[in-house]
């Protein structure tokens, strides 16, 4: 199906899909195979040089991820996709592949947990730095930590926790100034909230585990690629080295660049990371994906709604220090939500809590319909206690560089009834604060 004649709320359940080619099914089918067979030696010569689409081992390739991966490419405009195991998988293979035998990494320093310490401590056993911007909201500073040896420019389009927005088009503009490519992790957004190619970026990286699905019942992640970026020889000499594991049809070496011109890194990263490091996304984790997927713009419009008033709520609480949310009183990010989020800044959002670690601990006993434990981006609401938690791997030196003191709690907003959320948390501050 093409993406050029259909809007986001038929693409999301159509995209990428033809019945004719599945068995008629009304479903996409979950193949949950090992391996396909062949056909005949030249078949397999044409599957192997890419001459010809189609199944060879699940390790790199299935029907039922293809048609994900299709899907997403057209949700967000892009050019290619590809499914992998998890979001971290996403983030690392790509900041491996950009940044491959050495290089740094211009990153903002408010990131989900996981991200914040590969980026910091994990990746450089693999000779890979990370400059961390300090002031996020200087668009300058972007620029002053560029070198020759950069090799991406690396966003999350709301922050997780603080629901930091930053300016997208300048930070692309000063990245393609210097020949740096913009990634940005579009997880708490998703396509439906924001599209990071409208605005400059070059890759995203997705956690489908999260919003794309929106179910708390699968792990998955996403790399899509504009196929719009010059992979100069100067920056990214890897791009332009010929292998014949991407041979064409009469055996002649490719570089990625001439394998596929408009998809030069998913390309890399099925040849080469796919292949020998794994991490593959399962028939069934792309089904559940797919059947996610197809709710998206009812769940996140009305996780938005709650959202706004659950902020307002807070707001309103003696025992609440104070609320990060771009609808929040005197949030330094109602412009930038204005001019990237019309349709809301995503369903994830912090508060500090007003009192001792013991009381928090009760108010988390206290608490029926949210639940205590580490996903976002699900039916259920969440809460929990970040520094401990989703950040607890930080050191305290690199939690305050990311902005999250110790009293941060932060909600991921599901799909109840927003006044019976209200009352969960209205019962929750009582038994803790009214004596």
């Amino acid at each position: 199906m093409s993406n050029e004649n259909y809007r986001y709320d038929t693409q999301r359940i159509h995209a990428g899909y033809d019945s004719d080619n599945h068995f008629h099914a009304v479903n996409t089918p979950i193949y949950q195979t090992a391996a396909f067979d062949l056909g005949d030696i030249d078949r397999a010569r044409r599957l192997w040089s890419g001459a010809e689409a189609g199944g060879i081992y699940t390790r790199v390739g299935n029907p039922t991820v293809t048609v994900l991966e299709d899907r997403i490419k057209d949700l967000d405009g892009g050019s290619a996709a590809i499914g992998l195991a998890s979001g971290m998988a996403a983030i690392t293979y790509t900041i491996f592949l950009l940044a491959e035998n050495g290089g740094n990494i211009i990153a903002a320093s408010s990131l989900y947990g996981a991200a914040q310490e590969a980026f910091a401590n994990f990746y450089p056993k693999f000779g890979i730095k990370t400059k961390f911007v300090k002031n996020r909201n200087d668009v300058s500073e972007y620029e002053s930590l560029i070198d020759a040896d950069t090799r991406a420019i690396y966003l999350e389009s709301i922050s997780n926790p603080n629901a930091e927005i930053y300016d997208f088009e300048a930070i692309a503009q000063i990245a393609h100034k210097h020949h740096v490519p913009l990634v940005v992790d579009n997880t708490i957004a998703t396509s439906f909230l924001f599209k990071p190619f409208e605005h400059g970026a070059d890759i995203i990286v997705y956690s489908a585990t999260k919003g794309l699905s929106g179910h708390g019942n699968t792990i998955a992640g996403l790399v899509v690629e504009s196929g719009k970026f010059d992979y100069t020889r100067e920056r990214f000499p890897h791009f332009h080295e010929k292998s014949y594991k991407i041979r064409d049809v009469d055996g002649n070496e490719r570089t990625p660049i001439e394998a596929a011109p408009d998809a030069p890194v998913t390309t890399a990263l099925r040849s080469f990371y796919l292949e020998f490091i794994g991490a593959s996304l399962s028939a069934f984790d792309a089904y559940l994906v797919l059947a996610g997927l197809s709710t998206i713009s009812e769940r996140l419009t009305k996780q938005v709604a709650t959202t706004k008033k659950l902020v307002e709520y807070l707001e309103s609480k003696p025992e609440v220090t104070w609320v990060r949310y771009p609808s929040a009183r005197n949030s330094p990010y109602a412009e930038l939500a204005d001019k990237y989020f019309p349709d809301g800044a995503g369903a994830v959002f912090s508060f500090g809590f007003g009192g001792t670690r013991e009381q928090f601990k009760q108010f988390i006993s206290e608490l029926k319909i949210f639940s205590y434990h580490v996903n976002i981006g699900d039916v259920r609401s969440l809460i929990v206690n970040s520094p401990e938690t989703t950040h607890a791997e930080l050191s305290p030196s690199d939690q305050k560089l990311a902005d999250i003191p110790q009293e941060l709690v932060r909600i991921s907003v599901g799909l109840e009834d927003v006044r019976d959320l209200i009352q969960d948390l209205e019962s929750a501050f009582r038994a803790v604060f009214i004596k």
